[in-house]
């Protein structure tokens, strides 16, 4: 009988223990979303949605770190500084600080944002709202289409896939609504209004599977956006807030990983897209920061009358 080399031994069980949590993901059991996990969820949306207003309403500050911990906001402009993307698990409580109990379900709240030098911001904005080219750029976006726009509110359908140890596929679509808050600021909001999980993907047999009764890995999914062209460039906030199903007993070391931590890589993924997709599209005739700076009160001007004029026709 032939041995395994030794050298070859970590290599084989690290293969064989993925196999082996691959081989266990076929048999995690399927989850339903229950009326109190769903009302759970929407008392999360409406108070994280009053708070997002009442932050918006303000003339001083508007983006999300204005609001966070001055610990916070100094780390929030280093990493921004140094080119990084910040990430902040946020999390919306009720009175006197209390979280929001969600039976059999986790809420994952996350705040990203990132700098975009060099970009104005109707530019920015034009190449986000060309929704039918999202699957060029981001890489969980297997297909995209624009399904139906009024105005400042478009319709879209995504395919998506989510991989970690265990690849996840969903038919997924959004009512996404932007509005403009002065010349330099606009903000976004977007609802998930569907997401099937998919069964047997890719093949004849692919079909959805009924809306919270499937795997449970993702059961809603809203996204709050914030732009505003400072500092010669654009300052991208998102927070992305998802629901999925809580972790069964005895699945932790399964599961624990993918339904924690995808919701925050996710949102990492989607912010590094937009700046390599859209600095990508624009490498060839992007000013330089310094030029940017010294023409900014005129081309401002312009991108006022842009985003007045052009995308938002009146609010």
């Amino acid at each position: 009988m032939i041995g395994i080399p030794r050298r070859m031994i970590p290599a084989v069980f690290l293969a064989g223990l993925l196999g082996a949590r691959i081989a266990a993901a076929q048999l995690i059991p399927a989850a339903e979303l229950k009326p109190e996990t769903l009302k759970a969820w929407e008392e999360y949306e409406r108070l994280t949605e009053k708070r997002i207003a009442l932050e918006l309403e303000s003339n001083e500050r508007f983006l999300v770190q204005d609001f966070l911990p001055p610990s916070e906001a100094a780390r929030c402009r280093q990493t921004l500084t140094a080119g990084g993307v910040f990430l902040y698990k946020m999390q919306t409580r009720i009175g006197e600080g209390k979280p929001i109990t969600v039976p059999d379900g986790i809420i994952h709240h996350w705040l990203g944002t990132i700098f975009l030098p060099g970009v104005d911001l109707p530019d920015l904005l034009k190449w986000i709202q060309d929704y039918a080219r999202h699957a060029k750029y981001f890489e969980e976006v297997e297909e995209s289409r624009l399904l139906a726009r009024q105005g400042d509110v478009f319709k879209i359908f995504l395919r998506l896939r989510r991989k970690k140890i265990i690849t996840v596929y969903y038919n997924s679509e959004h009512l996404v609504e932007y509005r403009l808050h002065g010349p330099l600021r606009v903000s976004s909001k977007s609802h998930g209004t569907k997401i099937a999980q998919l069964e047997n993907p890719g093949t004849s047999r692919e079909q959805e599977k009924p809306q919270g009764r499937d795997s449970g890995f993702l059961w809603r999914l809203n996204s709050y956006w914030r732009f505003e062209q400072k500092d010669g460039g654009v300052v991208v906030n998102c927070e992305a807030v998802s629901l999925s199903r809580a972790i069964p007993r005895g699945l932790e070391w399964l599961i624990k990983g993918y339904v924690q931590s995808v919701p925050k890589e996710s949102l990492e993924n989607t912010l590094r897209a937009i700046r390599e997709g859209f600095h990508g599209r624009t490498k060839a005739s992007a000013p330089k920061r310094s030029e940017v700076r010294h023409r900014s009160q005129p081309r401002l001007a312009f991108a006022r009358s842009r985003l007045s004029n052009r995308i938002w026709p009146a609010w």
